[in-house]
């Protein structure tokens, strides 16, 4: 499978934009919330916590959705992906991210965590689309 790749347009609005909302889906019904989220390389990452569906659902069925917009009177912009998640739960990759959204993120700082208590997802896109990005 050959790896998704974004414009210059699409990465920089990805850049700038940290609210997410990701799809999952249990017993065939659908799932949808709001994370923040972190772009890097053409892969997306977000913390959550043990005990959601979400996390639950993606234990389950690694393919996910994500949806990245924004959206006003003056026009639509998005970048929508499906993908496959991975789970990160310790290790140089949780602490290299962990460092990462901590410095990202007010909330992180505001209440923050250690390896054990809450897991960052790993977001490897197959499929996209995006609008409104030039």
């Amino acid at each position: 499978m050959s790896r998704i790749t974004f414009s210059k347009a699409e990465r920089e609005f990805l850049a700038a934009n940290e609210a997410c909302r990701v799809a999952t889906c249990h017993d065939g019904i659908p799932h949808v919330v709001p994370v923040s989220c972190y772009f890097e390389d053409g892969i997306f990452y977000f913390a959550t916590d043990l005990e959601t569906r979400k996390l639950e659902n993606i234990k389950k069925n690694s393919r996910v959705a994500l949806a990245i917009d924004e959206y006003s009177s003056l026009g639509n912009k998005a970048v929508c992906i499906q993908g496959r998640a991975e789970i990160i739960e310790g290790g140089r990759e949780f602490a290299r991210l962990y460092k990462i959204f901590e410095k990202k993120f007010e909330w992180v700082r505001q209440d923050p965590w250690k390896e054990g208590e809450a897991p960052f997802i790993r977001v490897v896109p197959t499929n996209k689309v995006s609008w409104g990005i030039r």
